[in-house]
């Protein structure tokens, strides 16, 4: 089963993992990457008071030359041999700047970097300072509602001027214009320094250069695997770091946000206490500018209320809240190595619809396993309740040490490993996950067991009466047969809880029919070459017994593929 989720992108590094990826009934998905295709364009451009596309800017007016050299200077990706190094959102800018060809390397040459302030989460800014002729500058980077408020003058096509009310509230309008649209959107802006000396105190007082809003399609994919979710009755819920407008766009494109559902920036959930938060998560869909802190709080939330919960993340804060987690998951392609280490299964592919698939293989194993435990426990309850039948009717014991062995060696061992990897099937996803602590026997298949163990067991019986009209070597022969035979064709009635005859069900796993087979050859060798009757203690049969093994055997089958049609 690990080896099929490596191969469609989902390792598994804890093998409990796939028994728990049945239960999951919650996915706390990161949107960058995860749900998204990661692959930033910027589309729109806000600058000078007028919002236009990022391929008209033009390096001959001073203001869009000084957004193009900011957006390019203060990034730490690159562009080699058309191959892309960094974060897609940097990319996007070196690319825009490409567009106005603007050779990034030379500009870097021009204006050194003397300083950064790296980006951080909690901040959401990045900063660097560069020297220019004589003088330093220093150039930031960041969210929109971050830097809003730190803003004392706009470059214009004139020069600068003060910012005023009227300005903030403009840019607050576009900035919500672009988030409606899906776009992540940030905030370019610069200020002159002294020294090249800084900390994030001095990220402050700054000059508005204008909004650059950039397009990450949701995958394809995403919204297909949304709908499996809520068919299989997993919730599915979006927790970023992006704008709460930019978020709520993009999950109610992919059908995570619906009517039914809320939208809230992690700062609603900071003073909530831990009783007041079970309540709150209940109707939130989508969690934005959250914390790694939040996602922790998120997680334990639903954990409490009783639901097993898958979460991603990919960088080194988002590891406590990956241990949290009941299937904690991580970014294999943008992922760090911390988050990695802490999670339970690693995506190659980064893809969302790859951890729904996962869950889908984690319940088809997990039936599996049922499958085979249920077709051993009632092969095994025919052979108590034969023996325990002889034994209160003052019969021969049905059968000696050495068919039990056989039974148990061959018979039981090939079709049980044959339905340990029966063909996966989607339907798994039209059920609700199953309960955290649900016994792997549950009434149904302890119902089951026991009803098949009875109609292979009485088969059983049926066969030693008949032998018995012989001898008692003759019956024994006769019981052990179609024991065995029944348990073989057995394995076909293990397939599924509907009536699989006469569907294409029946032969569609080559392991079943393989072990079907050399089970099927071995008791003839063992019932029909002399050799073997005298180490196996069996008696030979006649034509007609022998047909009548086959034909009670069978008879097993159509039994419970008829109780099945009833049932059903």
């Amino acid at each position: 089963g690990t080896q099929k989720m490596a191969r469609e992108h989902a390792i598994i590094k804890d093998l409990k993992a796939v028994e728990s990826l049945g239960c999951v009934s919650v996915i706390c998905s990161d949107k960058t990457g995860t749900l998204t295709q990661n692959k930033m364009t910027v589309q729109q451009v806000y600058i000078n008071h007028q919002t236009m596309e990022a391929d008209a800017l033009d390096l001959k007016q001073q203001s869009h030359r000084y957004l193009l050299y900011d957006a390019i200077l203060t990034n730490d990706s690159a562009i080699v041999e058309g191959q892309s190094i960094g974060d897609p959102t940097e990319v996007a800018l070196l690319e825009m700047g490409r567009k106005a060809d603007i050779k990034e390397d030379i500009l870097k040459e021009m204006m050194p970097r003397m300083e950064e302030i790296p980006f951080d989460s909690d901040r959401k800014l990045m900063s660097t300072v560069h020297k220019i002729g004589d003088n330093y500058k220093m150039l930031t980077k960041g969210a929109v509602d971050v830097l809003s408020g730190r803003i004392n003058e706009v470059k214009t096509m004139d020069g600068k001027r003060p910012f005023t009310a009227e300005d903030l509230a403009e840019l607050k309008k576009v900035n919500t214009e672009f988030s409606q649209m899906g776009l992540r959107v940030l905030a370019v802006c610069e200020r002159d320094v002294d020294t090249v000396d800084i900390s994030v105190e001095d990220e402050k007082d700054y000059i508005l250069l204008g909004l650059v809003a950039m397009q990450d399609p949701p995958r394809e994919e995403s919204a297909e695997a949304v709908r499996k979710c809520k068919t299989a009755g997993i919730r599915p819920i979006m927790i970023t770091g992006d704008h709460l407008v930019t978020a709520s766009a993009i999950a109610r494109k992919i059908g995570i946000l619906d009517d039914n559902g809320r939208a809230v920036e992690g700062r609603e959930i900071e003073n909530l206490s831990d009783e007041e938060l079970d309540e709150f998560v209940s109707d939130v869909s989508v969690y934005a500018r959250v914390s790694p802190e939040h996602k922790i709080r998120i997680v334990s939330a639903w954990q409490r209320k009783g639901y097993i919960v898958s979460m991603t993340g990919d960088g080194v804060n988002d590891a406590p809240a990956l241990k949290q987690a009941d299937i904690g998951v991580a970014m294999g392609i943008t992922g760090s190595e911390v988050a990695k280490d802490a999670a339970s299964m690693v995506l190659t592919d980064d893809n969302f619809a790859t951890i729904v698939k996962a869950i889908e293989n984690g319940r088809n194993l997990y039936r599996n396993i049922q499958r085979a435990i249920q077709f051993l426990l009632s092969g095994n309850t025919a052979g108590i309740l034969a023996v325990l039948y002889a034994s209160f009717m003052a019969l021969p014991v049905p059968f000696k040490a050495v068919h039990l062995l056989f039974i148990n060696l061959l018979t039981d061992s090939l079709p049980a490993i044959a339905l340990g990897v029966e063909p996966h099937s989607s339907d798994v996803m039209n059920e609700k996950p199953r309960p955290k602590n649900q016994s792997i026997l549950t009434k149904k298949v302890l119902t089951n067991i026991c009803v098949e163990g009875v109609v292979i067991g009485v088969m059983t019986m049926i066969a030693f009466y008949v032998g018995f009209m012989r001898n008692a070597e003759v019956a024994s022969t006769m019981a052990f047969s179609t024991l065995c035979l029944s348990r073989l064709v057995h394995g076909f009635n293990c397939k599924s809880d509907k009536p699989v005859w006469f569907t294409k069900k029946m032969w569609n796993n080559k392991s079943m029919i393989g072990a079907f087979f050399v089970g099927f050859v071995l008791l003839n060798a063992v019932l029909l070459v002399p050799a073997l009757q005298g180490i196996f203690a069996v008696a030979p049969l006649t034509i007609a017994e022998l047909l009548t093994v086959y034909g009670l055997s069978l008879g097993t089958f159509v039994i419970v593929q008829i109780l099945k049609m009833i049932r059903k």
